[in-house]
């Protein structure tokens, strides 16, 4: 039986120059980056190239990217450090974020007592962007904190008019952009967010690593204390072989971007039409979603949505319910439960996302899989 994995909007397997890269990182450059002596100095010397790598494909100052253990941590710093240091008195968010976003909002929120205002969720699953305006305000300082690609349904957000309308008003524009990330070109100097967040293991990198873009005109106080590692933002001894391995994935991602795309894409589309071509009734959630992720509702019966992942699980075909954080739940996806109406709620959505490691071949066995369910 060949496994077939199809969930590469939960992590993706690392590429092997990656792994290649930090196995040579771990045996040959163990020195602390802080340390003056040679072994340090070749340490501190990865992780400055990687952080210009990154900075490069961004179009920003190197000076401008910080390295973090993933974008969940980024955010919690970034959202409190804004409420709690810098003045915030409203946040305007979507219902169909992140938890990494919602829970740290709604934590926040208890703790500081702000404003919190939900963006309307469209019925093809895109924000409205004309209620976004109407929430704006620039007599009360405001943070808005949106999402780039949604990571159950991949509707995308026009970054350039949310940040230019977050101008208009002087708000402040954090972007969690965690499924887009090394997967599009994202140009910082056109587009003027204030913060962005991204992890290694979207784009074929090692977990565990991930960067915070913070534009320099963002004043910042310590996520940790303890020492001066990252401009003396986050102390503790960075970790090289994992940063190394970011660094080198999100050049490969940048490299192999424009062939990339278009196979997956291709790919994704001969999913569609195979789903179509083999199942009356089926209907896509979401409306131009990302390229390379694909959110279904299928036409099954109430008592099938239980067990339909287990059936794949046990044919070796990896996909989800939605977001690998709660895919173990047997609550409905808050994503979708924003827009579906309450009697496809019940039915069984899946969410299939690909990388250029996949083939056709692999969509028709899953396919048939699904046929016998």
């Amino acid at each position: 039986m060949k496994n077939i994995y199809l969930d590469n909007a939960a992590t993706t397997p690392l590429r092997p120059e990656v792994i290649h890269t930090m196995v040579d990182v771990l045996q040959h450059d163990y020195g602390n980056p802080s340390s003056t002596h040679s072994f340090g100095r070749s340490s501190k010397s990865i992780l400055e190239t990687s952080r210009k790598t990154i900075a490069k494909h961004l179009n920003c100052s190197a000076q401008e990217i910080i390295f973090t253990a993933n974008a969940t941590e980024g955010t919690n710093w970034i959202l409190r450090e804004m409420v709690k240091n810098n003045g915030i008195k409203k946040i305007i968010t979507s219902k169909i974020e992140h938890h990494a976003t919602l829970y740290t909002v709604l934590n926040l929120q208890k703790e500081f007592g702000f404003d919190v205002e939900y963006i309307n969720v469209l019925p093809n699953g895109n924000l409205d962007l004309f209620d976004f305006e109407r929430k704006l305000n620039d007599e009360i300082p405001t943070l808005v904190t949106l999402m780039h690609v949604n990571n159950e349904i991949g509707t995308v957000l026009d970054l350039n008019r949310v940040a230019g309308i977050c101008k208009k008003y002087n708000a402040i524009f954090h972007c969690d952009t965690v499924q887009s990330i090394g997967k599009i070109k994202i140009d910082l100097q056109e587009t003027q967010l204030d913060f962005l967040v991204a992890s290694a293991h979207k784009f074929h990198g090692p977990k565990g690593i991930g960067f915070a873009f913070i534009r320099k005109n963002r004043i910042m106080q310590p996520m940790f204390f303890g020492g001066e590692q990252e401009k003396g933002l986050r102390a503790g001894t960075e970790a090289i072989h994992q940063i190394a391995g970011m660094s080198k994935a999100f050049d490969l991602a940048n490299e192999h971007l424009v062939e990339e795309t278009k196979y997956i894409t291709e790919l994704k589309n001969y999913c569609v039409s195979q789903l179509q071509a083999n199942f009356d009734g089926i209907i896509i959630n979401g409306e131009n979603t990302f390229y390379n992720i694909l959110n279904v509702l299928l036409p099954f019966s109430e008592e099938k949505t239980a067990m339909i992942l287990f059936n794949l699980d046990m044919k070796g075909i990896a996909v989800s319910r939605g977001s690998a954080c709660q895919s173990g739940s047997v609550k409905p996806s808050h994503v979708l439960a924003e827009f579906l109406s309450e009697e496809n709620i019940k039915k069984p959505s899946l969410r299939i996302s690909f990388s250029h490691y996949n083939t056709k071949e692999e969509i028709d066995i899953f396919i048939e899989s699904l046929k016998t369910i």
